[in-house]
């Protein structure tokens, strides 16, 4: 055991090249209704946050490129699809460096703020024999913004 405190499964993303024609879809396929809505400009990606269950505590993460050129690639070669897990942490930066020291390979040894206004990062799908997953650790002080109007961070 590697003395991550992992709490839950955050989100499952999705990548698609349209948000809007995927919103449709899992609404009329499966009732999901989109909780939040933001262009994340440090990492050039539109996400959309679709909760699952009551309590909304774990959700599908629609994301789309605005000019991210890795997730460009990845529409590209493999079509609209999962593209990564992500995984709720209690501490992100000694996750990392546990890792780090470890000697787990890391697409970001160091946290950076993503959709939310959260802390995210990746591991290499090296690490996971092949899947992408994403640390992920809610900012306290983050509000979801209405669906109508996109925020950007």
């Amino acid at each position: 055991m590697t003395g991550i405190r992992i709490k839950k499964v955050d989100h499952i993303a999705i990548c698609v090249k349209d948000v809007d024609e995927a919103l449709g879809k899992y609404a009329n396929v499966l009732g999901l209704m989109p909780q939040h809505r933001e262009v994340v400009a440090s990492q050039k990606t539109e996400a959309v946050v679709l909760p699952i269950g009551p309590r909304g505590e774990t959700s599908l993460e629609l994301i789309s490129p605005r000019g991210n050129d890795g997730l460009e690639r990845f529409l590209e070669k493999r079509g609209p699809g999962l593209h990564h897990i992500a995984l709720e942490v209690e501490g992100i930066e000694e996750a990392l460096a546990l890792l780090k020291g470890l000697g787990v390979p890391l697409l970001d040894e160091s946290p950076r703020k993503g959709a939310r206004g959260h802390k995210v990062a990746f591991l290499h799908p090296k690490a996971t024999g092949g899947v992408l997953i994403e640390l992920v650790e809610p900012d306290s002080d983050a509000h979801d913004a209405p669906v109508g109007a996109p925020a950007t961070s």
